[in-house]
Protein backbone atom coordinates (compact mmCIF):
# COMPACT_ATOMS: atom_id res chain seq x y z
CA UNK A 1 0.00 0.00 0.00
CA UNK A 2 1.09 3.07 -0.60
CA UNK A 3 0.43 7.02 0.99
CA UNK A 4 1.74 9.20 -2.15
CA UNK A 5 -0.26 6.80 -4.60
CA UNK A 6 -3.12 5.35 -2.91
CA UNK A 7 -5.44 2.51 -4.68
CA UNK A 8 -9.10 1.95 -4.98
CA UNK A 9 -9.83 -2.12 -6.18
CA UNK A 10 -13.74 -2.00 -6.56
CA UNK A 11 -14.48 -6.35 -7.05
CA UNK A 12 -17.48 -7.63 -7.85
CA UNK A 13 -18.57 -10.58 -10.33
CA UNK A 14 -20.43 -10.08 -13.85
CA UNK A 15 -24.13 -8.34 -13.27
CA UNK A 16 -23.24 -8.22 -9.54
CA UNK A 17 -23.40 -3.89 -9.96
CA UNK A 18 -19.87 -2.70 -9.71
CA UNK A 19 -20.85 -0.27 -12.00
CA UNK A 20 -23.01 1.48 -9.85
CA UNK A 21 -20.71 1.34 -7.16
CA UNK A 22 -18.15 3.18 -9.70
CA UNK A 23 -20.92 6.07 -10.28
CA UNK A 24 -21.12 6.46 -6.69
CA UNK A 25 -17.18 6.85 -6.31
CA UNK A 26 -17.47 9.56 -9.46
CA UNK A 27 -19.80 11.72 -7.88
CA UNK A 28 -16.92 11.33 -5.06
CA UNK A 29 -14.57 12.81 -7.30
CA UNK A 30 -16.26 15.11 -8.92
CA UNK A 31 -16.86 16.78 -5.10
CA UNK A 32 -12.89 16.61 -3.94
CA UNK A 33 -12.18 18.14 -7.22
CA UNK A 34 -10.60 14.81 -8.48
CA UNK A 35 -12.41 14.00 -11.75
CA UNK A 36 -9.24 14.66 -13.89
CA UNK A 37 -6.87 13.29 -11.51
CA UNK A 38 -8.21 9.36 -11.07
CA UNK A 39 -6.20 7.02 -13.18
CA UNK A 40 -9.18 4.76 -13.87
CA UNK A 41 -8.28 0.70 -14.42
CA UNK A 42 -10.93 -1.59 -15.80
CA UNK A 43 -10.61 -5.40 -14.99
CA UNK A 44 -11.38 -6.41 -18.55
CA UNK A 45 -8.64 -5.02 -20.06
CA UNK A 46 -6.29 -7.32 -18.15
CA UNK A 47 -8.41 -10.20 -19.87
CA UNK A 48 -5.60 -12.32 -21.56
CA UNK A 49 -7.35 -12.79 -24.85
CA UNK A 50 -9.60 -10.91 -26.97
CA UNK A 51 -13.45 -11.98 -27.62
CA UNK A 52 -12.26 -14.00 -31.19
CA UNK A 53 -9.43 -15.77 -28.94
CA UNK A 54 -11.57 -16.44 -25.88
CA UNK A 55 -14.56 -18.00 -27.54
CA UNK A 56 -12.23 -20.68 -29.03
CA UNK A 57 -10.63 -21.03 -25.51
CA UNK A 58 -14.11 -21.77 -24.26
CA UNK A 59 -14.97 -23.88 -26.96
CA UNK A 60 -12.10 -26.19 -27.15
CA UNK A 61 -12.22 -26.22 -22.93
CA UNK A 62 -15.58 -27.34 -23.81
CA UNK A 63 -14.89 -30.23 -25.84
CA UNK A 64 -12.48 -31.47 -23.06
CA UNK A 65 -14.86 -31.10 -20.21
CA UNK A 66 -12.57 -28.76 -18.25
CA UNK A 67 -13.21 -25.29 -16.57
CA UNK A 68 -12.36 -21.73 -18.75
CA UNK A 69 -14.04 -18.68 -18.18
CA UNK A 70 -13.32 -14.71 -18.09
CA UNK A 71 -13.18 -15.57 -13.96
CA UNK A 72 -9.99 -18.56 -14.44
CA UNK A 73 -6.80 -17.30 -12.91
CA UNK A 74 -5.06 -18.37 -16.64
CA UNK A 75 -7.69 -16.37 -18.88
CA UNK A 76 -6.20 -12.93 -17.09
CA UNK A 77 -3.30 -11.31 -16.74
CA UNK A 78 -3.25 -10.70 -12.73
CA UNK A 79 0.80 -10.78 -12.78
CA UNK A 80 0.56 -7.67 -15.03
CA UNK A 81 -2.08 -6.53 -13.12
CA UNK A 82 -0.29 -7.25 -9.44
CA UNK A 83 2.74 -5.34 -11.72
CA UNK A 84 0.58 -2.13 -12.24
CA UNK A 85 -0.58 -1.96 -8.19
CA UNK A 86 3.11 -2.28 -7.30
CA UNK A 87 4.31 0.14 -9.88
CA UNK A 88 1.52 2.79 -9.67
CA UNK A 89 1.85 2.59 -5.62
CA UNK A 90 5.57 3.23 -5.54
CA UNK A 91 5.74 5.36 -8.84
CA UNK A 92 2.68 6.80 -9.26
CA UNK A 93 2.07 5.26 -13.01
CA UNK A 94 2.29 2.14 -14.93
CA UNK A 95 1.24 0.40 -17.59
CA UNK A 96 -2.58 0.17 -18.43
CA UNK A 97 -4.81 -0.22 -21.70
CA UNK A 98 -8.75 -0.88 -22.58
CA UNK A 99 -10.89 -3.32 -23.87
CA UNK A 100 -13.25 -2.01 -26.40
CA UNK A 101 -16.82 -3.64 -25.31
CA UNK A 102 -18.45 -1.81 -28.32
CA UNK A 103 -18.66 -0.19 -31.70
CA UNK A 104 -18.95 3.17 -30.35
CA UNK A 105 -16.59 2.66 -27.88
CA UNK A 106 -14.07 1.46 -30.11
CA UNK A 107 -14.86 4.87 -32.40
CA UNK A 108 -14.48 6.87 -29.11
CA UNK A 109 -10.41 4.85 -28.35
CA UNK A 110 -9.25 5.63 -31.73
CA UNK A 111 -10.78 3.24 -34.24
CA UNK A 112 -10.47 -0.41 -32.61
CA UNK A 113 -12.75 -3.08 -33.01
CA UNK A 114 -15.27 -4.35 -30.79
CA UNK A 115 -13.86 -7.16 -28.54
CA UNK A 116 -10.52 -6.22 -28.76
CA UNK A 117 -7.60 -4.41 -27.11
CA UNK A 118 -5.50 -1.08 -27.33
CA UNK A 119 -1.98 -0.49 -26.95
CA UNK A 120 -0.33 -0.28 -23.51
CA UNK A 121 -0.05 3.00 -22.28
CA UNK A 122 1.75 4.94 -19.67
CA UNK A 123 -0.45 6.41 -16.90
CA UNK A 124 0.54 10.21 -16.70
CA UNK A 125 2.64 11.18 -13.60
CA UNK A 126 0.09 13.72 -12.10
CA UNK A 127 -2.70 11.59 -11.05
CA UNK A 128 -3.67 11.28 -7.06
CA UNK A 129 -5.22 8.00 -6.92
CA UNK A 130 -5.78 4.78 -9.30
CA UNK A 131 -9.57 3.35 -9.37
CA UNK A 132 -9.92 -0.02 -10.30
CA UNK A 133 -13.10 -2.12 -10.99
CA UNK A 134 -12.97 -5.72 -12.26
CA UNK A 135 -13.76 -9.35 -11.34
CA UNK A 136 -10.28 -9.67 -10.17
CA UNK A 137 -9.04 -6.74 -7.24
CA UNK A 138 -8.74 -9.00 -3.98
CA UNK A 139 -7.47 -12.05 -5.53
CA UNK A 140 -4.61 -13.88 -4.03
CA UNK A 141 -2.98 -16.81 -5.28
CA UNK A 142 -0.10 -18.93 -5.12
CA UNK A 143 2.39 -16.80 -6.43
CA UNK A 144 -0.08 -13.65 -6.88
CA UNK A 145 -0.99 -11.25 -4.33
CA UNK A 146 -2.99 -8.45 -5.50
CA UNK A 147 -4.49 -7.08 -2.30
CA UNK A 148 -0.69 -6.79 -0.52
CA UNK A 149 -0.88 -3.70 -2.58
CA UNK A 150 -4.39 -1.82 -2.20
CA UNK A 151 -5.35 0.94 0.01
CA UNK A 152 -9.04 0.47 0.32
CA UNK A 153 -10.78 -3.22 -1.10
CA UNK A 154 -14.51 -3.02 -1.87
CA UNK A 155 -16.50 -5.88 -2.49
CA UNK A 156 -19.78 -5.94 -4.39
CA UNK A 157 -21.93 -8.96 -3.82
CA UNK A 158 -25.45 -9.28 -4.27
CA UNK A 159 -26.94 -12.60 -2.97
CA UNK A 160 -26.27 -14.96 -5.92
CA UNK A 161 -30.05 -15.00 -7.60
CA UNK A 162 -29.94 -11.49 -7.11
CA UNK A 163 -26.59 -11.31 -9.28
CA UNK A 164 -28.08 -14.30 -11.55
CA UNK A 165 -30.93 -11.72 -12.25
CA UNK A 166 -29.43 -8.69 -13.09
CA UNK A 167 -26.37 -10.72 -15.49
CA UNK A 168 -29.41 -11.73 -17.37
CA UNK A 169 -31.34 -9.37 -17.80
CA UNK A 170 -28.25 -7.05 -18.65
CA UNK A 171 -26.65 -9.37 -20.85
CA UNK A 172 -30.17 -9.98 -22.67
CA UNK A 173 -31.18 -6.39 -22.88
CA UNK A 174 -28.33 -4.21 -23.47
CA UNK A 175 -25.63 -7.08 -25.09
CA UNK A 176 -28.08 -9.00 -27.09
CA UNK A 177 -28.07 -12.57 -26.02
CA UNK A 178 -30.68 -15.31 -25.70
CA UNK A 179 -31.87 -16.25 -21.71
CA UNK A 180 -30.57 -19.99 -22.53
CA UNK A 181 -27.16 -18.64 -23.21
CA UNK A 182 -26.88 -16.13 -20.55
CA UNK A 183 -27.72 -19.06 -18.19
CA UNK A 184 -25.11 -21.52 -19.96
CA UNK A 185 -22.01 -19.02 -19.26
CA UNK A 186 -23.93 -18.87 -15.43
CA UNK A 187 -23.02 -22.88 -15.08
CA UNK A 188 -19.62 -22.85 -17.45
CA UNK A 189 -18.47 -20.42 -14.75
CA UNK A 190 -19.60 -21.70 -11.51
CA UNK A 191 -16.42 -23.69 -10.86
CA UNK A 192 -14.60 -20.40 -11.19
CA UNK A 193 -17.03 -18.20 -9.17
CA UNK A 194 -16.87 -20.27 -5.82
CA UNK A 195 -13.27 -20.99 -6.20
CA UNK A 196 -11.74 -17.62 -7.32
CA UNK A 197 -14.71 -14.32 -6.90
CA UNK A 198 -15.90 -15.30 -3.58
CA UNK A 199 -12.89 -16.09 -1.63
CA UNK A 200 -12.12 -12.00 -2.78
CA UNK A 201 -15.03 -10.93 -0.43
CA UNK A 202 -13.09 -12.30 2.61
CA UNK A 203 -10.35 -9.94 1.43
CA UNK A 204 -12.14 -7.14 1.11
CA UNK A 205 -12.56 -4.02 3.36
CA UNK A 206 -15.84 -3.23 3.01
CA UNK A 207 -18.55 -5.02 1.22
CA UNK A 208 -22.09 -3.92 -0.04
CA UNK A 209 -24.54 -7.43 -0.42
CA UNK A 210 -27.80 -5.91 -1.85
CA UNK A 211 -30.33 -8.29 -0.60
CA UNK A 212 -33.95 -8.20 -2.14
CA UNK A 213 -37.43 -8.49 -0.14
CA UNK A 214 -39.44 -9.65 -3.12
CA UNK A 215 -39.44 -13.44 -4.39
CA UNK A 216 -36.01 -14.28 -6.18
CA UNK A 217 -36.22 -18.15 -5.98
CA UNK A 218 -36.21 -18.95 -9.62
CA UNK A 219 -34.44 -16.22 -11.09
CA UNK A 220 -33.83 -17.93 -14.60
CA UNK A 221 -37.84 -16.80 -15.18
CA UNK A 222 -37.82 -13.78 -13.72
CA UNK A 223 -39.28 -10.67 -15.48
CA UNK A 224 -38.09 -7.81 -13.42
CA UNK A 225 -34.59 -6.68 -11.78
CA UNK A 226 -36.15 -6.06 -8.02
CA UNK A 227 -35.71 -2.32 -7.73
CA UNK A 228 -33.92 -0.54 -5.17
CA UNK A 229 -36.76 0.24 -2.93
CA UNK A 230 -37.43 -3.52 -2.75
CA UNK A 231 -34.18 -4.34 -1.37
CA UNK A 232 -31.80 -4.03 1.61
CA UNK A 233 -28.31 -3.54 1.35
CA UNK A 234 -25.73 -5.03 4.03
CA UNK A 235 -22.33 -3.27 4.67
CA UNK A 236 -20.02 -5.06 6.25
CA UNK A 237 -16.76 -3.75 7.39
CA UNK A 238 -13.79 -6.55 7.99
CA UNK A 239 -11.76 -4.58 10.05
CA UNK A 240 -13.58 -0.99 11.76
CA UNK A 241 -10.31 -0.11 13.34
CA UNK A 242 -9.49 0.29 9.51
CA UNK A 243 -11.01 2.96 8.54
CA UNK A 244 -13.19 4.14 12.06
CA UNK A 245 -16.75 4.06 10.18
CA UNK A 246 -18.72 6.74 12.20
CA UNK A 247 -21.49 4.32 12.79
CA UNK A 248 -23.73 6.93 15.21
CA UNK A 249 -23.99 9.61 12.53
CA UNK A 250 -24.40 6.57 9.86
CA UNK A 251 -27.86 5.58 11.67
CA UNK A 252 -28.84 9.54 12.19
CA UNK A 253 -28.12 10.61 8.83
CA UNK A 254 -29.94 7.49 6.87
CA UNK A 255 -33.23 6.72 7.57
CA UNK A 256 -34.65 3.48 8.50
CA UNK A 257 -30.95 1.82 8.75
CA UNK A 258 -29.81 -0.43 11.70
CA UNK A 259 -26.88 -2.36 12.83
CA UNK A 260 -26.76 -5.72 12.33
CA UNK A 261 -23.94 -6.94 14.03
CA UNK A 262 -21.11 -4.58 15.54
CA UNK A 263 -19.36 -4.55 11.87
CA UNK A 264 -22.37 -4.27 9.94
CA UNK A 265 -25.19 -1.29 8.70
CA UNK A 266 -27.90 -2.35 6.96
CA UNK A 267 -29.59 0.42 4.98
CA UNK A 268 -32.78 0.67 2.35
CA UNK A 269 -31.36 -0.17 -1.04
CA UNK A 270 -33.06 3.06 -2.37
CA UNK A 271 -30.27 4.57 0.44
CA UNK A 272 -26.89 2.77 -0.90
CA UNK A 273 -25.45 5.73 -3.18
CA UNK A 274 -26.22 8.10 -0.25
CA UNK A 275 -24.36 5.29 2.30
CA UNK A 276 -21.29 4.86 -0.46
CA UNK A 277 -21.11 8.84 -0.03
CA UNK A 278 -20.82 9.40 3.49
CA UNK A 279 -18.61 6.07 4.03
CA UNK A 280 -15.90 6.63 1.37
CA UNK A 281 -15.93 10.63 1.39
CA UNK A 282 -14.20 10.67 4.25
CA UNK A 283 -11.80 7.67 3.82
CA UNK A 284 -10.55 9.55 0.60
CA UNK A 285 -10.38 13.04 2.02
CA UNK A 286 -7.57 11.35 4.36
CA UNK A 287 -6.11 9.47 1.82
CA UNK A 288 -5.31 12.75 0.44
CA UNK A 289 -4.51 14.37 3.63
CA UNK A 290 -1.51 11.64 3.43
CA UNK A 291 -0.89 12.39 0.56
CA UNK A 292 0.33 15.81 1.37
Amino acid sequence: MSKKHPIIAITGSSGAGTTSVKKAFEHIFFRLKLTDKVAIVEGDSFHRYDRAEMREKIAKAQREYSNFSHFSLEANRLKDLEQLFKTYGETGTGKRRYYVHSKAEGDKLGGYEPGTFTPWEDIPQDTAMLFYEGLHGAVQAEDIDIPKFVDLKVGVVPIVNLEWIQKIHRDTEQRGYKPEDVTDTILRRMHDYVNIITPQFSKTDINFQRVPTVDTSNPFISRDVPTPDESFVIIRFREPEKFNPDFPYLLAMIKDSFMSRRNSIVVPGGKMEMAMELIFMPILQKMLEKRG
